[in-house]
């Protein structure tokens, strides 16, 4: 039986601390904040409860998987799970709205041809048809594998396939981003632009410089389908966290870690603040522990699981770097997320969409302001409206909660060092009028319903999980330069795990980095994922 520390308490270290305590494992898992999930927060005010990270659940069969491998109750006798349908309502900036079925290619197919007119469904399901030959190829290398040694080949090759040409003497066209897929294969329709690019942009990603290969991110949601949590995602989060107790998984609240101790180039323990960490109570909570108080403490570890951002990583381990030296290169970045969070007067109408996409108005003016080379916040965002339904999210029935999110530019990561954010607050609180001004569009009395808002900033995804920017999931080609670091690293021992290492961000990538990791422990280097 191998101790092992978990630093950090979000889904992808909950998954990680699970199957090695299944595995026969003493599992303590050290988190500076004062709960558990990381980025799968809550915010509660008046009666009324929103989710503050991901509002939705794609791919559910990765946490479906946790807990059959982690437990006898499976994954619904833990939590509801409800298919949305609509998966999404697209409100383009022409006017046209676009319903689009959960799960349902050809149900897509149709909708498209119903409000973009004859040709749009069959240009997009030709789309998906190459896209899901890149899924095909990327799949288990950039999901369900550790990191290949020679990833290079993940760099330089393009998984998504030409356009073939069927005229004789003409050249396959080959799109090398989603923005040309956009120019070559959809007509270059506008409308069709704008829904295959939202899903680049709600990752942080720029679809005009991001790789063809990222046409995997609409094959999986409308190939694998969204899942809506009964209660709000938060109820993931404690179920995950539920599972791990009953795992005999330790939980240490306020226990920032302030060095991986290593020896003769392996880990071999932590260090903790002094005074950090309390011990989990039956809600996962504990008083955090005043900043520098006592000194420090170690604890020995035959395995140290990161669950934190590199640039929080490399800060623990002093004597040397621990990503390996010929990993892929990393790549700044510079995109975030606003949230707004909506108290309405008045019940959500019965046939309201779960989720909305408004598209901006201005596509150029956006991707140039969001990304570098001098990231700022658009004039003209694209806004998702989530208007969750069920019980749990509002006071009663004649309330309603409504989420706003749109991808946002970070500020310099030496301002929030600095403490600065009432400097930079009043530009984000600006930009949310923008977002709900956008809203508008689809819920026209927001203004007369809207009874508060509070508004989530890069600053407090960097109070919940240790940085500003959020993760977006790996992609192939591209010369590397969007995938994330290996889950071993360059020092014996030390493993990381989360978004912001292979694969990548979202919840079924986190998920998949646990199982990841806990293969490489548990069954050693030579792991090449479950089979």
């Amino acid at each position: 039986m191998a101790r092992i520390a978990v630093i950090g308490a979000g889904t992808g270290a909950l998954a990680a601390a699970a199957r090695l305590a299944v595995a026969g494992h003493s599992v303590v898992v050290h988190e500076r904040a004062d709960t558990y999930g990381g980025a799968l927060g809550h915010r509660t005010r008046d009666g009324f409860s929103f989710d503050t990270g991901p509002v939705l659940l794609p791919l559910p069969a990765v946490h479906r998987d946790l807990f059959l491998k982690t437990g006898k109750q499976p994954l619904e006798d833990r939590v509801r799970l409800t298919q949305i349908e609509p998966a999404v309502r697209h409100l383009f900036a022409d006017g046209t709205r676009t319903d689009l079925p959960n799960a349902s290619r050809a149900g897509v197919r149709e909708a498209l041809d119903s409000s973009l007119g004859g040709g749009a469904g069959a240009l997009w399901a030709d789309f998906m048809n190459r896209a899901r030959e890149a899924w095909d190829r990327a799949r288990r290398p950039l999901l369900e594998e550790p990191l290949w040694p020679n990833w290079q080949v993940l760099a330089e090759q393009e998984p998504y396939p030409a356009l073939r040409q069927r005229r004789l003497l003409r050249r396959d066209l080959t799109a090398r981003t989603l923005a040309e897929i956009a120019t070559l294969e959809l007509g270059d329709e506008p409308r069709l632009r704008a829904l295959l690019e939202h899903y680049a942009l709600a990752q942080g990603l720029d679809p005009r410089t991001v790789p063809a290969s990222a046409a995997v991110l609409p094959y999986m949601e409308q190939t694998f389908g969204l899942w809506a949590v009964e209660g709000g995602m938060r109820e993931l989060a404690r179920a995950m966290y539920e599972r791990c107790l009953e795992r005999r998984v330790t939980f240490r609240f306020g226990a920032e870690v302030t060095r991986v101790v290593t020896h003769e180039g392996r880990a071999t323990g932590i260090e903790v603040a002094g005074g950090a960490g309390g011990e989990n109570d039956d809600h996962g909570t504990s008083a955090p522990a005043e900043p520098g108080a006592g000194t420090p403490r170690f604890e020995a570890a035959d395995f140290v699981v990161a669950g934190i951002a590199p640039t929080l990583l490399d800060r623990l381990v002093p004597d040397g770097t621990p990503e390996r030296a010929d990993g892929p290169p990393t790549r700044p970045n510079h995109a975030s997320r606003v949230t707004v969070l909506l108290a309405l007067r008045g019940s959500r109408p019965a046939d309201a969409p779960y989720r909305t996409v408004v598209h901006s108005h201005d596509r150029d003016e956006e991707l140039g302001t969001l990304f570098p080379p001098l990231p700022t916040l658009p004039e003209h965002p694209t806004v998702t409206v989530h208007r969750p339904s069920g019980p749990g999210h509002t006071p009663d029935a004649e309330h309603e909660a409504v989420i706003l999110t749109a991808t946002a530019a970070v500020s310099p990561p030496e301002r929030f060092e600095l403490g600065e954010e009432h400097e930079i607050r009043p530009a984000y609180e600006l930009f949310a009028d923008r977002m709900i001004a956008a809203a508008q569009r689809e819920i026209p009395d927001l203004s007369e319903r809207l009874l508060w808002h509070e508004v989530l900033t890069p600053y407090d995804i960097a109070r919940a999980t240790g940085v500003e920017a959020v993760p977006a999931p790996a992609l192939a080609a591209g010369a590397g330069q969007w995938l994330h670091p290996a889950n071993s690293t360059g020092i014996d021992g030390l493993f990381t795990v989360g978004g912001w290492s292979h694969p990548g961000g979202g919840l079924p990538h986190a998920g998949m980095s646990g199982a990841l990791v806990a293969g490489l422990i548990v069954e050693g280097p030579g792991f090449r994922g479950s089979q």
